[in-house]
């Protein structure tokens, strides 16, 4: 069975906010969560916990942890087999904050219109 293809969401001013967060975490973490991301470029919409979680509306977070850190990326799924990555955030808490999913939502909307309307 052909891999899922992972990218980055783009904002319209180039920014990756995904990218972003997994630059920023320190080397074993970035390493734990590229595991992770080619865990679910294998498994796809089959990845279930403790890897990954559908949160809410077609939003799902990807879950890496190193000690009691626990980073999480957060993503949908996109035509022909194609996951992307929208933004992460260190765990704080037991949940996921609204925030951080509210912006997934919106991300995915401002692709899906970009890519819509580049077609």
């Amino acid at each position: 069975m052909p891999k899922f293809e992972v990218e980055f969401y783009t904002k319209e001013n180039g920014e990756q906010p995904a990218k972003e967060f997994l630059l920023s975490l320190n080397t074993k973490m970035r390493a734990k969560m590229m595991s992770s991301m080619s865990i679910l470029q294998d498994y796809g919409y089959e990845l279930r916990e403790p890897y990954s979680k559908h949160l809410e509306e077609g939003i799902f977070e990807l879950r890496a942890k190193v000690g009691t850190d626990i980073s999480r990326v957060l993503y949908f799924f996109y035509v022909d087999r194609r996951i992307i990555l929208t933004n992460g955030s260190i765990k704080k808490t037991q949940k996921t904050p609204p925030g951080e999913i509210e912006k997934a939502k919106r991300y995915r909307a401002d692709h899906l219109r970009r890519r819509e309307s580049a077609e």
